[in-house]
């Protein structure tokens, strides 16, 4: 749609504040992915833009600034939940900001293919995102050439990482731990958890907080049963645990995982939540719709995906603050398939 009056022009960014109810000032941050705006304002500022068909000139910005408007985000997977989402947040963002968006698979963590694509981005111009939750985006942030813009979404650290390279990530220690703590309230002796491969370390970030709210409770601490990342993986460790009639609650890795597990209880005949509680991680969006529903973690994906792009876009705007962005903070969404351990009023 275009504003029309005695002739025809082009949506301005003074009619998508009028459009929005905001001021102009409002909407500027809005399309440059700045992260202080509150997400009711910003949708409604998208949708005026959307309406209103407004796009700022890409091509007479590049030749103005002398930058390329592009980004381009580098990622082993573009199916599972978060990454999807991830990939989402970005593109909202960046098309805000008439910045074009590209993705580069990484179809292998050898580290000769992970350097080729790795090059492939760099030579496409503009900045880098690289989402680095699994060993081939580990690599491919660690091969990016000094010097040029990226950013990483990468799993929570152990510590506030130090260099020149912006990082964003949620605080997954932090909400495996509530979720951990949720269950053990509940009456449950202990937590079992079925775990998802941690990308730089050892033991992951949720397995740290799972591991944690164990340890301040006295509870047992079980060996943590590796699932992958898919419902198969959940449906074997399921098959493990649900043998086990010592084992009352399960915390699982992703929402994935607990779904595999879920089925492999009711095989089993494991009455959930009455003999058995599970918890999962993500809220995807079919955890609402399990029977019975699950009770799981909310991350916003797609929100750190805006506040990576809001990121780069300083650094690539030459204003950046190469610290940590202010993500929206993981909820614990309670639903039926956690309740009191058996035995327990």
């Amino acid at each position: 749609m275009q504003v029309t009056g005695h002739t025809s022009r082009p949506a301005s960014i003074r009619d998508v504040a009028t459009a929005a109810g905001v001021s102009h000032q409002t909407v500027s941050r809005v399309i440059n992915g700045h992260p202080s705006v509150r997400p009711a304002t910003r949708d409604r500022v998208l949708a005026a833009v959307d309406e209103l068909g407004f796009r700022r000139n890409a091509t007479a910005l590049a030749l103005a600034s002398g930058r390329t408007r592009a980004v381009t985000v580098l990622t082993a997977n573009t199916t599972h939940y978060g990454y999807a989402c991830l990939l989402r947040g970005v593109e909202e963002a960046a098309r805000a900001a008439s910045y074009a968006v590209g993705i580069g698979v990484l179809e292998s963590a050898e580290r000769a293919a992970v350097a080729a694509q790795v090059q492939r981005a760099a030579d496409a111009g503009g900045g880098l995102i690289v989402i680095a939750y699994d060993p081939a985006g580990v690599r491919a942030l660690d091969a990016v050439p000094a010097g040029l813009p990226v950013v990483g979404v990468v799993e929570t650290p152990a510590s506030a990482p130090g260099g020149d390279r912006p990082r964003v990530w949620t605080d997954d220690r932090e909400a495996a731990f509530e979720a951990t703590r949720h269950l053990l309230l509940l009456g449950h002796e202990t937590v079992h958890y079925v775990a998802i491969p941690s990308s730089t370390r050892r033991t992951g970030a949720r397995t740290g907080g799972w591991r944690q709210a164990l340890k301040e409770a006295g509870a047992p601490e079980p060996r943590p049963v590796q699932g992958g990342w898919g419902p198969e993986g959940g449906h074997a460790a399921g098959l493990r645990l649900a043998r086990d009639p010592a084992v009352t609650a399960i915390l699982c890795g992703n929402d994935d995982l607990a779904l595999g597990v879920l089925r492999a209880l009711h095989e089993c005949g494991r009455a959930v939540p009455g003999e058995v509680s599970v918890a999962g991680f993500d809220d995807a969006p079919h955890s609402a719709y399990l029977t019975p529903s699950l009770t799981t973690v909310r991350l916003d994906f797609t929100g750190l995906g805006r506040a990576a792009f809001a990121l780069l876009h300083g650094v690539l705007e030459g204003a950046a603050e190469l610290g940590p962005r202010p993500v929206p903070v993981p909820e614990l969404v309670i639903r039926e398939s956690s309740g009191p351990a058996p035995g327990t009023a």
